[in-house]
């Protein structure tokens, strides 16, 4: 089987983070977010994989070398000259998609879920359309375009954004399997999938649904990432406990690398990731945090609702909360506060952040 992933462009959403990295390589749960994607199409039995990519290319192609080799796929880069939307990748590499006719996955890079490949191309095949869009329940409609479908059918009826009434709870989720005869709906030209190709197809009763059965989560801005890693560890702790950290310092679900140095009268959790190298003091309070690989959290320092980049530091009785951002190489003084700071990276911050902010 074959794979696509839209990689994209530049991660406006997740800056400062992606100053320093591209997105698809900016650390989730301690992978990469697209080590994730590209382990569970591999189980699924996908051995040839297309990213779609218009933006630092080069750093991209170096990074998944060793994995090319590591999961024994064939990763082939697409390189968009311009933006092509989410349509135009599929047509710009459709050698690869098309060369057979079996189906393919299409999946944005930043989704993060349970990923049921398996049960998706089942589903597929079952039904017989050109098209399949995992779909994800929502408990409020208004603010997204949801999908409805046919009555009593996966078959998708139509598309309505931002619903006034209720007509559904269901949203694309960003992951569909495909026959390779959608690549006839598709010029190299910048286009939408969810504009322009789902439409047809749904008219033409092409176009059909399954359910999502876990959690789901777009983690490409910083909010999102937060909730998205609490999602994730709950997850993980139902189906495989004995990865996440246990300990008279933790309190509820955290991800701790087994190269971080924990100090003493720590409370961590929930919701915590710790990286690589960190090193975290006496007596600091941790909750619905990431710690990106090097980073220096000192004594006492209070940290919540916060991402704090590689290589960062944070001071002495710090606080930090608010979707606070450190990007690489940040270093917060002793005992200063920061409310929803997006700091760039290589800076010092030395006085107090008491509203939303960028730091540049």
């Amino acid at each position: 089987m074959k794979a696509l992933i839209l990689v994209g462009g530049f991660g406006t959403r997740l800056r400062p983070l992606t100053l320093t990295l591209p997105k698809p390589l900016v650390e989730f749960a301690n992978r990469p977010m697209i080590l994730h994607q590209i382990e569970a199409l591999v189980k699924a039995g996908v051995t040839d994989i297309v990213l779609a990519v218009n933006y630092r290319p080069e750093v991209m192609a170096s990074f998944m070398q060793k994995y090319e080799e590591e999961f024994k796929v064939r990763i082939t880069f697409s390189i968009e000259n311009e933006p092509l939307g989410t349509a135009g990748p599929l047509a710009l590499a459709k050698d690869v998609l098309g060369k057979d006719n079996e189906p393919f996955f299409v999946l944005n890079s930043d989704v993060i879920c349970d990923f049921p490949f398996h049960e998706m191309a089942a589903a597929h095949k079952a039904h017989g359309g050109e098209g399949t869009i995992l779909v994800t329940k929502v408990e409020d409609p208004s603010k997204y375009g949801v999908v409805v479908n046919k009555p009593d059918s996966t078959a998708i009826e139509r598309f309505v954004e931002k619903p006034t009434i209720f007509v559904s709870n269901k949203i694309n989720a960003g992951i569909y399997i495909f026959n390779p005869s959608i690549l006839n709906r598709i010029q190299p030209i910048p286009t939408s999938i969810e504009k322009e190709i789902f439409p047809a197809m749904a008219a033409a009763s092409q176009l059909h649904t399954m359910d999502l059965p876990g959690f789901w989560m777009d983690v490409g801005q910083p909010k999102d990432y937060l909730t998205g890693t609490g999602l994730y560890l709950k997850s993980l702790h139902k189906s495989a406990n004995e990865r996440l950290a246990t300990g008279p310092h933790i309190n509820g679900f955290a991800l701790i690398d087994k190269s971080a140095k924990i100090g003493e009268n720590c409370k961590i959790g929930p919701h915590v990731v710790i990286g690589p190298d960190c090193v975290i003091g006496n007596g600091v309070r941790l909750s619905k945090c990431a710690i990106l690989e090097g980073a220096e959290i000192k004594d006492h320092a209070n940290v919540t609702n916060t991402i704090v980049g590689w290589h960062s530091t944070v001071g002495r009785w710090a606080w930090l909360e608010g979707v606070t951002v450190l990007g690489d190489d940040v270093h917060v003084a002793d005992e200063v506060f920061i409310n929803g700071g997006c700091v760039l990276p290589h800076k010092t911050v030395s006085s107090n952040i008491a509203e939303p902010s960028i730091i540049m």
